[in-house]
């Protein structure tokens, strides 16, 4: 994966789906900085539930999720590059944020 955290000094922790609970991901998260600074946190659904229940955290992902979605380009995987894609995810925010400033 050519894909670096580095520049996102900030960044603590990782929250996850259930679906990013193998040893693959924790390790490739491991590997982004050095000092160890960044924490995976996957939130999974407890055994008993049963039907929909909001999950901590993840709501917030399934919000910005939402938000993405209403932008035609992102519905569907255009892009060849991953690069052009980020871009299109930049633009998206920008356009979020504008709109929330004006």
């Amino acid at each position: 994966m050519r894909f670096s955290i580095g520049w996102l000094k900030r960044l603590r922790t990782i929250w996850a789906d259930g679906g990013y609970s193998g040893p693959e991901f924790a390790q490739w998260v491991s590997r982004r900085r050095k000092n160890g600074g960044l924490k995976l946190q996957v939130i999974k659904r407890s055994e008993q539930q049963k039907g929909f229940a909001v999950l901590p955290k993840r709501w917030i992902v399934e919000r910005t999720f939402g938000w993405l979605m209403k932008n035609r380009r992102l519905v569907r995987d255009y892009e060849v590059k991953t690069e052009h894609a980020e871009a299109w995810l930049y633009v998206a925010m920008l356009s979020l944020m504008l709109r929330r400033i004006a």
